[in-house]
């Protein structure tokens, strides 16, 4: 089963994301910013990462630009889940090393589905 670390600064934003991931059988670990998600990554391994942008301490494009940068976390595909819907966004995120980019409101069924495949491109 795999290990999916949820990155986001919204109780709410990451009980839905969690909760529609464990019903597609991941297990899954949460991080409230940037720093935090480092930290953890580094620690647990995670298969896959969905990192927000916008959180305190260190945003999502710097947490993920440091993620693919250290030999130790660079092979864990992030993709960025942001209300931020603008394609400059996307692009930015995409150049700082994510593997996909999701514009929230997401669905459930949605996050499973890129989940499934960055996991199984990865």
């Amino acid at each position: 089963m795999a290990l999916i670390l949820i990155v986001d600064d919204s109780p709410t934003e990451l009980q839905q994301m969690r909760k529609a991931l464990e019903n597609g059988g991941f297990r899954i670990e949460a991080a409230n910013d940037g720093a935090e998600a480092l930290r953890k990554a580094r620690e647990m391994r995670p298969d896959l990462i969905l990192m927000d942008i916008v959180m305190p301490v260190m945003d999502g494009f710097r947490a993920t630009r440091a993620l693919a940068s250290d030999p130790d976390t660079r092979g864990i595909p992030v993709i960025m889940v942001s209300s931020k819907g603008q394609e400059s966004d996307r692009v930015w995120g995409m150049r700082q090393g994510a593997v996909d980019y999701l514009v929230k409101p997401v669905t459930p069924a949605q996050l499973v589905e890129k989940a499934q495949a960055a996991l199984l491109a990865g």
